[in-house]
């Protein structure tokens, strides 16, 4: 893993404005973004290591652990919200919790997906869906559990 994270910093750490590409690479590559990639990146931009944490925490994007089997993404924007995105996500979290296997799927909120007019929207595995409801939710999530 150190290997890689060297690799894939020093191919762009010469870039203006570096820290985002190397960060979205390091996820990319890893599915996430170890604690141990701070100070590798930190280092080879000049940076602190409380500079590269903060863009980490600040975007909602960078995963600080491994993504499960599946990611679902839940749009809490404001457009989505006035169409039910609140209740979509409980019911997530609920579903999540009740089934018990955490393993299965990895629920994280995103903040607009450009689907404002056929909200609720949502993505699974990086498939975009429109117009979700708990019902399609589940619908969608069995799909993706299922082998192919």
């Amino acid at each position: 893993m150190q290997q890689t994270i060297q690799t894939l910093v020093a191919a762009k750490k010469h870039l203006p404005g570096a820290l985002l590409p190397i960060l979205h690479d390091i996820q990319d590559a890893l599915g996430h973004v170890p604690a141990d990639a701070v100070s590798v990146v930190a280092q080879a931009l000049n940076l602190s290591r409380a500079e590269v944490h903060g863009v980490l925490t600040f975007y909602h994007h960078f995963r600080h652990e491994p993504a499960q089997a599946h990611v679902v993404q839940i749009c809490r924007a404001e457009a989505c919200q006035s169409m039910g995105a609140e209740g979509l996500w409980a019911h997530a979290c609920r579903q999540q919790q009740a089934r018990g296997d955490g393993a299965a799927f990895t629920l994280e909120p995103v903040y607009c997906l450009g689907l404002c007019s056929s909200s609720p929207a949502m993505v699974v595995d990086d498939k975009l869906h429109a117009r979700v409801d708990a019902d399609k939710f589940d619908r969608l999530v069995a799909a993706a559990r299922m082998p192919a």
